[in-house]
């Protein structure tokens, strides 16, 4: 090798550095912007690019008082991104022949009450078109009770009425969620916690996430806080999630989260055309709201699924996932701040952009 070859080569290895470097810091900056600016207390993010770990990160504190620091491998609720993975389970079944999504729900769980003209089928509760509503209250919200199975949390709503007949519109609900996972327990012949673990986390290679129990606290698990309006940051009173597992009972990690992206993209998890199924509009075009089956649409029309994930808010919890398959990339944040939603999207959001700046 001449030397003229010799220092071509390093010089690029330095450029390929200091691109890295740039991308990096510029990634860290606006990361960080959410703690300096008072938005959550601790969080964590990340970027996987043609299933490669470009960046990581985290800030701030899972517990503020006590000054413990928040990192990657901190676990944190991840609200409503437990949607999208229940939703895959249920497309799993779906692939096998086990469920028809165009077939009355009751077809497979016997104890759902039927209340419209027209019958609810898995489908209508994966696109939230289903008419079941959602909390009642705050204080349904922010519950107490502890329910030990779903069959239980599914009670608690069952016998109330639709907001409107099936496939007329859409209304976003976790109570929704709660039926599809009785939906898993009863076709699989597994609780749903066995069903995800074995079927979704640990082929995903997520070994971090799991079913957040009431007074049962995760090892290296942070603590619950609060965005006020007036920008302060308070700790806040923890709920029992018990009401909403599938929908929004889940703890994980940035890391974690990353890998169910990545599993998606490389379909480990459901084949490709199960995929698209689940990226497709669902029909409802007067209300806009780009959500197909488990997953919100975030492209423009025509081309939604051009990207598609799941944020979450609920308390002591603000989350973003953004999946693009045409560049191959997941983009994730976490924090333990509610009331921090449109600052995590937005710095989520702002993350695709940076992690394509070319090496």
């Amino acid at each position: 090798m001449n030397k003229f070859v010799i220092t071509f080569v390093i010089l690029n290895m330095i450029t390929l550095c200091l691109v890295a470097q740039s991308r990096t810091e510029i990634s860290n900056s606006l990361f960080k912007s959410l703690s300096n600016d008072g938005h959550v207390v601790g969080a964590s993010a990340g970027y996987w690019v043609n299933g490669q770990t470009l960046w990581e990160s985290s800030i701030g504190y899972a517990n503020q008082k006590d000054k413990k620091g928040f990192n990657v491998d901190t676990k944190v609720r991840i609200a409503s991104i437990a949607k999208s993975m229940t939703a895959v389970a249920v497309m799993q079944l779906v692939e096998q022949g086990q469920i028809d999504l165009d077939l009355p729900i009751d077809t497979y769980i016997s104890d759902f009450i039927q209340k419209g003209k027209t019958k609810i089928t898995t489908k209508h509760i994966l696109s939230h078109t289903s008419g079941i509503n959602a909390y009642k209250n705050k204080k349904e919200a922010e519950n107490t009770i502890n329910y030990e199975t779903l069959k239980d949390a599914y009670d608690v709503f069952k016998d109330r009425k639709l907001r409107f007949e099936p496939g007329t519109e859409y209304f976003y609900t976790s109570y929704g969620y709660v039926v599809l996972g009785m939906l898993i327990e009863n076709v699989s012949g597994l609780s749903y916690e066995s069903y995800m673990k074995t079927y979704i986390w640990d082929k995903a290679g997520m070994t971090h996430t799991g079913v957040e129990k009431f007074n049962e606290k995760p090892e290296h698990s942070s603590e619950l806080y609060h965005k006020q309006k007036q920008f302060k940051l308070i700790e806040a009173i923890p709920n029992n999630l018990s009401n909403r597992v599938p929908g929004g009972g889940l703890y994980s990690t940035a890391s974690d989260i990353l890998r169910f992206g990545n599993a998606l993209l490389n379909y480990d998890l459901i084949r490709e055309d199960t995929l698209a199924l689940m990226l497709q509009h669902h029909s409802l075009e007067k209300v806009n709201n780009g959500y197909g089956l488990g997953f919100y649409l975030y492209g423009k029309q025509p081309n939604e699924s051009t990207i598609y994930g799941h944020g979450g808010a609920q308390t002591g919890s603000s989350t973003q996932l953004f999946v693009i398959p045409s560049l191959k990339t997941v983009v994730v944040v976490l924090s333990n701040t509610s009331g921090a939603g449109e600052h995590v999207s937005a710095v989520a959001g702002k993350l695709i952009d940076i992690s394509q700046e070319q090496d």
